[in-house]
């Protein structure tokens, strides 16, 4: 019972707040225009100077780990190779990229902070996975995409490009770099500037999960039910059966452990979508998993810290 709760109380708030973001949604006083500027806003401001400050204040030394980000590189590109070989399998070919794009691409940055934070009161390896996870999603969703857009072969280089340069600009990549540097070198963080990067930063997860639920439409989440489901349970399960035992035998625990479930098994991000529909695709099973990944996400990532607090790993 007393590792139930543990979960629960890991997991329950913020599925709340993206209720509440869904709450405010259909009461009006959330739309999708504020919603879209509420998710920009917390990406470009609010969570790069949360993982800014929780990096700047801490010991370089003891925050920076060579085999944690590379196991999170390697295990997100077999991840990807997994779906890809999968994608093989489907009979519509048109949707293969948003297939392989949807059962690899988490919500790792604002989910991956909120549920640290919520249970270690910091972002603790979230920057790291980030570092090791998130350039290679963006990437790689850029590839796939060109490659299996419906009617066209081999890459847009155009988007590459601009993708490439998204990735240098890439505000929470930023605060990241920025912030081990400030441990790295050691610089003081005087009291005045501590408390207003510390305001800033703690608005990040309760907007970023408001505005992620908002945007929830459950209609949606029956487009494409069997490739949908499919996707939906690589991303929940399956990647995490596989890598989840290999990262604890690897000798990852606590807050490195749950950054690597966040990485493999929260909901897809919202951004798949965006990108699937602005590069040429019809966008029907990004959003069909997103909305099923989102909402199932609630049970699954629930049971999965129920398991790793079971076996005292968390």
């Amino acid at each position: 019972m007393e590792n139930l709760i543990f979960s629960l109380n890991a997991t329950v708030p913020v599925f709340l707040m993206m209720i509440l973001g869904l709450v405010f949604k259909k009461i009006g006083w959330i739309d999708d225009i504020f919603a879209s500027k509420m998710n920009k806003f917390v990406f470009m401001v609010p969570l790069p100077v949360l993982v800014f400050e929780d990096l700047a204040t801490v010991d370089f030394s003891k925050v920076w780990d060579v085999k944690f980000v590379l196991f999170c590189f390697i295990v997100t590109m077999i991840s990807i190779t997994i779906s890809f070989l999968i994608s093989c399998l489907l009979g519509d070919k048109t949707i293969r990229g948003e297939f392989i794009q949807a059962a690899y691409r988490s919500s790792a940055a604002l989910l991956g902070i909120a549920f640290i934070q919520n249970i270690y009161g910091n972002a603790g390896m979230a920057p790291l996975m980030i570092i090791g996870s998130v350039p290679l999603y963006n990437m790689m969703a850029v590839v796939v995409l060109s490659v299996f857009k419906p009617g066209q072969s081999g890459l847009d280089h155009t988007v590459v490009k601009k993708t490439v340069k998204g990735i240098v600009t890439n505000p929470i990549l930023i605060g990241i770099v920025a912030g081990l540097v400030w441990s790295a070198l050691k610089i003081p963080m005087p009291a005045i500037p501590k408390k207003v990067i510390s305001s800033i930063g703690n608005v990040a997860t309760p907007m970023g999960l408001m505005a992620m639920g908002a945007t929830f439409d459950i209609k949606k989440a029956f487009g494409k039910i069997k490739p949908s489901a499919i996707a939906a349970f690589m991303k929940l399960i399956g990647l995490c059966a596989i890598f989840l035992p290999i990262a604890v035998k690897l000798g990852f625990r606590t807050d490195k452990l749950v950054a690597i479930l966040i990485m493999l098994g929260s909901a897809t991000t919202v951004s798949s979508f965006v990108m699937a529909k602005n590069m040429g695709h019809e966008g029907t099973l990004s959003s069909s998993v997103v909305m099923l990944t989102t909402m199932f996400s609630a049970f699954t990532v629930t049971g999965w810290l129920y398991i790793l607090r079971h076996f005292m790993l968390i």
